[in-house]
Formats: structure tokens, C-alpha cells, sequence
């Protein structure tokens, strides 16, 4: 008899173990009838609501971004296995530093945490061959966040099979302001080399004629080529949980002929459905986006 709870927590955890396998079996031919039409090649995620999540299930501060991890990590998985080769992520914008410092602190230090896991060999990064970047200003970051993002996109440099761009420090007008300044930068060092102008001329280009001629040198595929972005395709598709329709200074520069989706779910609680939905519209929508496309 001694035994008898010892047996009924094996037979439980042998069943969750079988519903788990029926689960993602169902999963996989469910995203191979799917596969049939087209597959969207990049995903953007806004992750909004973990606040108000831990608020409305009275969890302690934190425990909120600690389930959005958890919803993170299985919405990546379903990306992954149906074949969407880019992920972005929206994870900490420019804007929150302005958060109380406690706040900020507590972010930082589960980031970090977060930022580590990436690299233990269990990790969805070894199991997917997923290639990181981190998108933003890292020098806002503390020494310890910045050096082990720079270690995991040194680590995962090499992988090619799927690519996860994580954004943080991040906002898209200062990806555009630094796009311009280096492509201003570029442009003056092009014409120095030519020999457009001399070299004691170069503290006086911003005004004047040598300014002028240096804007009319500047395209626009100069800007594409010095966002942070261009290594990844625009987005096919921006998610925003919790029901925001705002973009939050978020890809304003790539999202000009994405397909925005807005479940009224908060981040933690998104799921399979939010992105089959999602998915599903796209196929549905795919043929009028890609003429916008074209006629642009």
C-alpha cells in the first residue's frame, strides 16, 4: 500500500507525457495542412500585457514577464515548426528606461537570466539552430546584460536554420537616426576618397553646398543598408497582444505593408490559436499584399 501513491504519480505523469505527444503530433499535421498555402517568412511580436497579467491574477512584480517568457518560448516553437524563418521581438524599448529604477533593475536582472538560458544545450536556440542578433542601442545596457547578448550573437553566429532578432534598448526612430548618420558618414568618407572635396572641408560639410551635394548622393537604399533590421526581410506579420492597435515607435521603418493582428489577449495568455488565426488571415490576404508590393 506504501507504494500506491509512488505508482499513481508515475501512471500521471506517463499519461501527461502521452497527452503531450498526442498534442504536438496533432500539432504538426495540423501546420503541415496549413504548410499547403503560403507561409509567412518573417513574424514580429509586440509583447504587451505581462503587467497587467501578474495584476489581474494577483502574482508579486515580475511574475508576469517571468510567464511571458514561458508564452515566448512556446510561441517561438509553433514559428519555428511551421516554418517562419524570422521572429522579432519587441523586448524592452528605449521609452522604459523611464520605469521606476527598481522596475528597470528587475527587467535587467531577469534579462540577463533570460539572456543565459540561451546557451544551455537544452535551450530552443541548440534545439532550432537559431541564429540571435540583438536590435537596439546595447551601449544603454549594463556591462553584464550588453556582454551576454554580445556572447550569445557570437555563439549562435554560425547558425542559419531559423533567426531570432530580439530588440531591446530599442525604438525605431533612433534605428532610423543612426541609419541616416552613418549613411551621412559613409557618403562623406565616398566623396573624401573621390576627391570632391578636401579634407579641412570636412568639419563644414553639414551646411552649405558640400551638405547639399552630400543629401543628393544619399539614397534611400543607403538608409535600408544602415538600419539595424536589414538583416532580416520586412515583416509579413506584426502581433500585439492584449488588443493595442499601436505600434509603439516599433519597425515604423519595415511595417509599411505588413498585416497587423491584435488578439485581445494578454501576453502571457497568447497561444497556438492567436497565431493560426493570424496565419490563416495572411493566407487570405496574400495575394492582395503581394500586389501592394509590386506597385511599390
Amino acid at each position: 500500500m506504501a507504494e500506491l501513491p509512488g505508482q499513481i504519480r508515475r501512471m500521471s505523469g506517463g499519461i501527461s507525457q502521452l497527452i503531450e505527444q498526442i498534442y504536438g503530433f496533432s500539432r504538426r499535421c495540423l501546420f503541415r495542412v496549413i504548410s499547403m498555402g503560403p507561409i509567412p517568412s518573417h513574424l514580429a511580436f509586440i509583447m504587451d500585457g505581462n503587467r497587467r497579467y501578474a495584476k489581474k491574477h494577483g502574482l508579486e512584480d515580475g511574475s508576469g514577464h517571468k510567464a511571458g517568457f514561458s508564452a515566448l518560448m512556446s510561441m517561438l516553437q509553433y514559428c519555428y515548426e511551421l516554418g517562419i524563418k524570422y521572429v522579432t521581438i519587441y523586448a524592452f524599448s528605449i521609452d522604459n528606461f523611464r520605469r521606476q529604477p527598481e522596475e528597470v533593475q528587475s527587467l535587467m536582472d531577469l534579462m540577463l537570466e533570460k539572456i543565459k538560458s540561451l546557451l544551455e544545450k537544452e535551450s530552443i536556440v541548440h534545439q532550432y539552430g537559431i541564429r540571435v542578433y540583438f536590435i537596439g542601442n546595447l551601449a544603454l545596457l549594463n556591462d553584464q546584460v550588453r556582454a551576454a547578448a554580445e556572447k550569445v550573437m557570437k555563439t549562435t553566429a554560425k547558425n542559419s536554420r531559423v533567426v531570432l532578432l530580439i530588440c531591446i534598448a530599442y525604438n525605431s526612430t533612433n534605428e532610423i537616426v543612426q541609419a541616416v548618420k552613418k549613411s551621412c558618414i559613409n557618403t562623406s568618407d565616398n566623396m573624401e576618397a573621390s576627391g570632391n572635396y578636401k579634407h579641412e572641408d570636412r568639419d563644414s560639410d553639414i551646411e552649405g553646398t558640400d551638405m547639399e551635394n552630400q543629401e543628393k548622393r544619399i539614397q534611400l537604399v543607403d538608409i535600408e543598408e544602415n538600419m539595424q533590421m536589414s538583416v532580416a526581410p520586412n515583416p509579413d506579420i506584426l502581433i500585439r497582444s492584449s488588443g493595442e492597435t499601436r505600434l509603439s515607435n516599433f519597425l515604423l521603418w519595415q511595417t509599411g505593408n505588413t498585416q497587423l493582428f491584435s488578439p485581445a489577449a494578454l501576453w502571457p495568455e497568447i497561444g497556438l490559436r492567436h497565431l493560426l488565426w493570424a496565419v490563416l488571415n495572411f493566407q487570405r490576404n496574400h495575394s492582395y499584399l503581394e500586389k501592394r508590393k509590386k506597385q511599390l
